[in-house]
């Protein structure tokens, strides 16, 4: 199976997610469960039902997250010796050629992928067109309303 790129941050924002559904969200869950089952017949207890689908929703997400950490190839930025070129886990600094805007991203892998938080998925096509640029580097991402084109201005990897 590949491995799945993960930042160091967002492995252990899954590990704590982890820690959590199976300390605090499990347990709670059995004690839904056990409360709906002490109030008689299950086959109209719409409180029952509900602990159930719960339950089922705790144990896939559990299921789910271990996987993932299974999985997980985890990178540190501020270990990453790519030379000033644009790769997984780096801080990029872009420069709009259009508007002049300046933006600021960090490639990051699929779960960790925040836009609010300037981080984006290594498979979203902007990162796609960054990786392997350097400063100076022109990179052009095929946008919704057309070809946009990005100047990166600075990589860092914090």
């Amino acid at each position: 199976m590949n491995k799945t790129p993960l930042t160091v941050i967002g492995a252990e924002a899954l590990r704590v997610e982890l820690h959590r559904l199976k300390t605090v969200e499990r347990p709670s869950v059995i004690a839904a469960i056990a409360e709906a089952r002490s109030h008689g017949d299950l086959s109209e207890n719409a409180e029952y039902d509900a602990a159930k689908e719960r339950q089922g929703f705790v144990e896939g997400r559990i299921m789910e997250v271990e996987g993932k950490l299974s999985n997980a190839q985890i990178i540190d930025p501020k270990l990453l010796d790519a030379d000033g070129r644009c790769v997984f886990g780096a801080t990029v600094t872009l420069e709009d050629l259009d508007s002049g805007k300046t933006l600021t991203y960090q490639i990051v892998g699929e779960d960790e992928a925040d836009i609010k938080s300037g981080k984006i998925s290594v498979s979203s096509p902007i990162a796609r067109a960054l990786i392997g640029k350097y400063v100076g580097d022109i990179a052009e991402v095929q946008a919704p309303g057309g070809v946009r084109e990005f100047e990166v201005i600075e990589v860092a990897y914090l």
